[in-house]
């Protein structure tokens, strides 16, 4: 048998229930530029957005749900971004906050007991769970899990 090694991840796709809404909490509230959109020119109203950095695709919005994050269905548990220091995790968290957006956990917490790594927790208006961390500098906080990682339950 031959062994081969797991490719890098892509891009990663998202269904959500509205493109305007969406595009405007990936693009402003977490930086990401618009590579490109497009939709059906049918009556279907599905339509999609391209989302990425310096012009590399990372993430594709689709608007075809009907619904909201359903954490009971098998699928995408979460979606996380990594981010260089504790200091842009911060930055991070007080524009989402601005934004209103509600986090799993108050501040920047580790991703385990001990851990290092860690950062803040949070949906997005879809309910999509999404994470963005950094690797070092948040072990200074109490785990919120227990034995279970962070990011494990919400």
């Amino acid at each position: 048998m031959t062994v081969i090694s797991a490719p890098p991840t892509g891009h990663v796709g998202l269904n959500v229930t509205d493109l305007d809404r969406s595009l405007a909490f990936y693009r402003d509230a977490l930086g990401f530029e618009v590579i490109g959109e497009g939709g059906a020119d049918d009556a279907s109203g599905r339509r999609y957005a391209f989302l990425g950095r310096a012009g590399t695709l990372a993430l594709t919005l689709w608007q075809q749900a009907g619904g909201a994050y359903d954490s009971g269905r098998a699928g995408l548990h979460h979606l996380s971004f990594e981010v260089d220091s504790l200091a842009e995790v911060q930055e991070y968290e007080r524009e989402l906050r601005a934004r209103g957006v509600e986090f799993a956990y108050e501040g920047v917490v580790p991703h385990g007991e001990g851990a290092a790594s860690g950062g803040v927790f949070f949906h997005d208006p879809d309910g999509t769970r999404l994470e963005i961390y950094t690797r070092a500098g948040a072990g200074t906080g109490t785990a919120p899990s227990g034995p279970a990682p962070t990011c494990g339950f919400f």
